[in-house]
């Protein structure tokens, strides 16, 4: 069996791996910790969300940071907020045995900047940041990145997707020099391969995750066929009947998630909406609600929901199934974790019928009719 150690990874950091539940490497772990620890060398990991894409590039970038350098050594971005605390939170669990302090910075948006400002000045090894405040503070002068040694695109997709392009081609360009730049996607569309073969070596190292390995076994995936009319009664009738049950409830549009939130609040349920143009203030307050149990039922867009860790949530509905499959496995995996149960529901009709049919193909499952 596959073990941290046969990996390479130092024993500072092995105690602290077991107390997170992390004890048999994932696919993607496998394949790329013994690369990015051992090689100098750019990298391309494809990978779908929930496969452990942080250990795979954090134990690595802890591992190669020098604490005694009192200086930025590597640079994570990511797409929101909510990615950039979880990333920057589990990365610091890990280094808990580690002999000599490692410390990091987490940027992004919807914080005063003055405070961030401040906060570079304390001893930093590495920042984890969505792209937008990144550019903010290196415009300002606020920090030195001439000397990382890594550079980590997560979820590069997503960050093209949500309109970072042009701050990505200015960070890649500002950081550029020595610097091994490791790029994680779940899909790879043209923008990534002009930023693979605009800023990355043409001898980057490749592996990709096969997406049938994502799906938990744990997740009962189930589907009711409905007309148009019926989607909504079909939903309420299962909130009813899982009124114990705390969950997410997925919808396409910023529309989509705005209208159905209204109509379910009339009907007397409890739930909020998350969109992606909502503000942080909002945002930061739906999430606070849902996370405390104030709120039974979340209605997100997929962009809105990433980085979403939310602890024993029952169920996930698919009121419109998604275009990208790797939206499926990221509102899947949603729900039945640390060994629970869940369900995974999508209310499709006739038309949508054959989309889910081409999910359950590529992803190797087959969902039960209900």
């Amino acid at each position: 069996m596959t073990t941290f150690s046969s990996l390479g990874v130092s024993k500072d950091f092995h105690k602290a791996l077991k107390e997170n539940n992390i004890d048999t490497p994932t696919d993607i772990q496998e394949k790329a910790i013994p690369i990015l620890l051992k090689e100098e060398t750019d990298f391309i990991g494809l990978a779908q969300t929930g496969t452990g894409k942080t250990a795979a590039f954090g134990l690595p970038i802890l591992q190669q940071i020098d604490p005694s350098k009192n200086e930025i050594q590597a640079l994570i971005l990511s797409p929101t907020r909510e990615l950039v605390q979880q990333i920057n939170k589990q990365l610091f669990k890990l280094t808990k045995y580690v002999p000599t302090k490692i410390f990091s910075e987490e940027l992004y948006g919807g914080v005063k900047i003055d405070v961030q400002i401040n906060n570079l000045k304390r001893p930093t090894h590495f920042v984890v940041a969505t792209p937008g405040r990144l550019v903010d503070l290196i415009e300002r002068g606020a920090l030195d990145l001439t000397k990382i040694k890594t550079i980590v695109l997560d979820e590069a997709d997503e960050m093209l997707s949500m309109g970072f392009k042009q701050d990505l081609n200015r960070i890649l360009n500002y950081t550029n020099g020595t610097r091994k730049t490791w790029l994680f996607s779940a899909t790879m569309p043209e923008e990534i391969h002009r930023i693979v073969k605009t800023y990355m070596s043409p001898d980057a190292k490749r592996i990709t995750v096969d997406a049938s390995t994502l799906i938990n076994k744990n997740i009962a995936h189930q589907y009711k066929l409905v007309n148009g009319k019926e989607k909504y009664d079909a939903l309420v009738s299962f909130l009813e009947e899982n009124s114990e049950g705390r969950g997410i409830v997925f919808c396409k549009t910023r529309a989509g998630v705005q209208n159905l939130t209204e109509y379910l609040k009339e009907d007397d349920f409890s739930v909020n909406g998350l969109e992606g143009e909502m503000g942080q203030r909002d945002r930061d307050k739906v999430m606070r609600s849902f996370k405390n149990e104030k709120t039974q039922v979340l209605i997100a867009t997929d962009v809105a929901a990433r980085g979403i860790d939310v602890k024993d949530l029952a169920f996930v509905i698919h009121y419109q199934l998604p275009e990208q499959l790797e939206y499926y496995t990221h509102r899947s995996g949603r729900t039945a974790r640390a060994g629970k149960k869940g369900t995974s529901l999508a209310l499709v009709t006739a038309t949508e019928l054959g989309r889910l049919r081409e999910i359950e193909s590529d992803l190797g499952f087959k969902a039960k009719g209900i």
